[in-house]
């Protein structure tokens, strides 16, 4: 036992893929996009994940388990969450993913738009939050990470909802640093700027050539880069920041 725990940590050093053993991880919205890289990403460095989603994933990973999780219904997140205490008995790390958007103008956004956007996005995370900080709280040393944008940062014309909503989780992680950090949790955000998902694909090409014109690295970046954010917030490696902002953004608008 002691040589293979001598193993692990020299691969650590090393770089290899067991930086998240034996963490516990949950992933709101793992099934497609984004979440699921970093569901994928989590699982091959060692942790096991907990996808929560109301869409049926398109992958599979023996490390990986898929649970339907509604982020608007707390009857089912108590639910969850008692299912996971009995299994696991903590939680250690936090992914706050599950996310929409209905874009319009403001002139012309319906407020049932609104209202949609707010509930899944900011009321939805405050309703995860609130039902699995008990569970957090039982691991020596936990991460919540919520999933921002450049958006909830910079503004953007047509996203009063999105970027409101956005402009939200980022104080709520810095909130939650503040309000836990004495019990060893930690809490920060990640600010995507455009990434190739589902989400930017339907952009018109106009509006994908001016956010390019605008980004230094003159490209838009893929899940992937964020799920690699998103290991290192999770992991030691990140152990002593809490409350920030990480931008995956190319530069944009520097």
């Amino acid at each position: 036992m002691q040589n293979l725990n001598k193993i692990k940590k020299l691969k650590n050093l090393k770089g290899g893929k067991i930086v998240l053993q034996g963490k516990i991880a949950l992933i709101t919205g793992g099934s497609r996009g984004i979440g699921k890289e970093i569901a994928l990403k989590y699982a091959q460095n060692g942790a096991t994940v907990i996808s929560g989603d109301l869409i049926d994933p398109d992958y599979s990973h023996e490390n990986i388990s898929h649970i339907k999780l509604n982020v608007t219904d707390r009857e089912n997140i108590k639910e969850v969450a008692k299912e996971l205490k009995e299994k696991y008995g903590r939680l250690d790390i936090l992914v706050n993913n599950a996310g929409i958007t209905r874009d319009s103008l403001l002139q012309r956004m319906k407020e049932a738009d609104w209202d949609l956007v707010v509930d899944i996005n900011l009321k939805g995370v405050y309703n995860v939050m609130q039902g699995f900080v008990s569970l957090l709280l039982k691991s020596k040393a936990s991460s919540v990470i919520n999933m921002a944008s450049v958006v909830g940062i910079d503004g953007n014309t047509g996203q009063t909802n999105y970027a409101a909503t956005k402009g939200g989780v980022i104080a709520m992680a810095k909130t939650w640093a503040k309000e836990f950090g004495r019990k060893n949790l930690r809490a920060n955000a990640i600010a995507p700027g455009f990434i190739k998902t589902d989400m930017t694909h339907v952009l018109p090409e106009k509006i994908v050539e001016t956010v390019l014109a605008n980004t230094p690295l003159r490209k838009m970046g893929d899940a992937q880069d964020v799920a690699n954010a998103a290991l290192f917030l999770a992991s030691d490696a990140s152990k002593f920041i809490t409350g920030q902002v990480l931008r995956i953004d190319g530069g944009l608008n520097l």
